[in-house]
């Protein structure tokens, strides 16, 4: 499982036109989900992204987390996460998990996240999504629970 954590001021995702997520000051997440994934990647890709200290405390340094200054949490299926570009100019996706089955994970991961957190928003898996983020710092980290096993 693969994720790309940012801090934003605010993010919002529109499908047709229409708002169907949206926070203020928190974590955008844009999350990949590979064939190799289980509970496993949810509950550490959970943990680590709820509890990661890259929110400034009292003397302006990065030493807080999500959970720690209370944001919110905006959670978007990105397949392409697990775009290989090595060969050739189209990227391969051979590695993303299909659709019905990386579903399932996503729903558990944000499920997962609700159970911790105060507000959790998403996106819609699988539709043609308009992202929009105001990025703070800007601070953005990648995350991948293979590298950790």
């Amino acid at each position: 499982m693969r994720a790309v954590v940012q801090r934003v001021k605010s993010s919002k995702v529109e499908v047709d036109g229409k708002t169907v997520g949206s926070i203020n000051s928190g974590l955008n997440v844009l999350l990949g989900i590979s064939k190799e994934d289980s509970e496993k990647d949810v509950d550490y890709l959970k943990d680590k992204i709820l509890n990661l200290r890259i929110f400034e405390d009292d003397q302006g340094k990065m030493n807080r987390s999500l959970l720690d200054v209370g944001g919110e949490l905006i959670v978007i299926s990105q397949f392409t996460l697990y775009g290989d570009c090595r060969k050739g100019k189209r990227p391969s996706f051979i590695e993303a998990l299909g659709g019905k089955e990386a579903k399932v994970l996503y729903k558990e991961f944000v499920k997962r996240c609700k159970e911790v957190l105060g507000k959790v928003e998403t996106g819609e898996f699988g539709a043609d999504m308009k992202v929009s983020i105001e990025n703070d710092g800007p601070v953005t980290i990648l995350l991948d629970s293979k590298k950790t096993f």
